[in-house]
């Protein structure tokens, strides 16, 4: 088996190959593995990661979850070879603003919800269509639910199939192409949103009943409420939207999808990576490499890829 210097060599290696610098993570980790090797730790436990984690004094919590968080992603990588390994707890320092682990929709989830939708209560049968298109858009493009409720009528482009998402998260914008059954969804929908609000007082192209364009807060509390009927949010008292999974979880799920079916076909996904950081609208190849790690089976089907021979060299002989 690999010894933890040679084991966080190949793990730095491997987040390299997807185009991250990782300068300051990887002094941490040589911090890390210097403070086992003098502890005679033979793998990754829970108490010697919160011990290093805490070593600096009079800091804030934040830096010691930062390198918790460095450590808990090494662990999570090194696990798929050595099931000793202790994966560090995500919120121990319950520092705010830690991102939340994806949900990813399945197929049969996914047709639940919309069919939840279409059972929405409606003066004009608008708000049901509205808000299943809107599901349907998310789940098959991987747009963020802000991108995808601000497009406006010029940015839907049903002819060519392409969807133009402007001044998004980070102040750019990009074309996003659509699939046949994508382009034919949002035309069906563009011609009975017409059909049923004749008064429209806006230029956007998913619209309220009122004829204004729909609020990203009202899709989420519907989604919660929608959510709670098929089953996936607990039906509790107190804010819904904080409790399960999210609008968010279709982004995630469209790209863990795609990932998955690329290393499955042998696609050279290090290759086309920064296609799809591009399709996200991300500023850096970085990260979109997050989608990887918050999977287990795509981390292994990642780390196979970048190195087939690492599992080998991890294992016991």
């Amino acid at each position: 088996m690999k010894t933890l210097r040679e084991a966080s060599t190949e793990y730095v290696k491997f987040r390299r190959a997807f185009g991250t610098k990782f300068y300051d993570q990887t002094l941490y980790l040589g911090h890390f593995v210097t403070f086992l090797e003098k502890e005679k730790a033979e793998f990754i436990t829970t108490n010697h990661s919160l011990i290093w984690a805490q070593q600096p004094c009079h800091v804030l919590k934040s830096t010691w979850a930062k390198r918790l968080n460095i450590v808990r992603r090494f662990a999570l990588w090194l696990y798929v070879f050595d099931s000793r390994t202790e994966i560090p707890p995500s919120r121990y320092f319950n520092v705010p603003h830690q991102r939340k682990a994806p949900h990813i929709y399945t197929t049969q989830e996914i047709a639940q919800l919309m069919q939840e939708a279409m059972k929405l209560s409606s003066r004009l049968g608008l708000l049901p269509l509205t808000i299943t298109t809107i599901i349907g858009t998310l789940a098959s493009t991987g747009l963020r639910p802000g991108e995808v409720v601000a497009l406006n009528l010029a940015d839907v482009n049903l002819i060519d199939y392409i969807l133009t998402v402007r001044d998004t998260k980070f102040g750019k914008s990009r074309f996003v192409p659509i699939s046949n059954s994508t382009a034919r969804a949002l035309g069906e929908y563009a011609i009975l949103r017409d059909t049923r609000c004749r008064k429209r007082e806006c230029d956007s192209f998913f619209i309220s009943e009122k004829g204004t364009m729909i609020q990203s807060s009202n899709v989420r509390r519907i989604f919660a409420k929608i959510s709670i009927k098929v089953g996936l949010r607990p039906n509790s008292k107190g804010d819904h939207n904080r409790k399960g999974p999210r609008l968010q979880d279709f982004r995630h799920s469209f790209v863990t999808k795609r990932l998955v079916e690329w290393y499955r076909q042998g696609i050279d996904v290090e290759r086309e990576l920064p296609k799809l950081s591009t399709y996200l609208g991300h500023l850096e190849v970085g990260l979109t490499y997050w989608y990887i790690e918050a999977i287990p089976e795509l981390l292994q089907l990642a780390t196979d890829r970048v190195n087939p021979k690492t599992r080998e060299m991890l294992s016991h002989e």
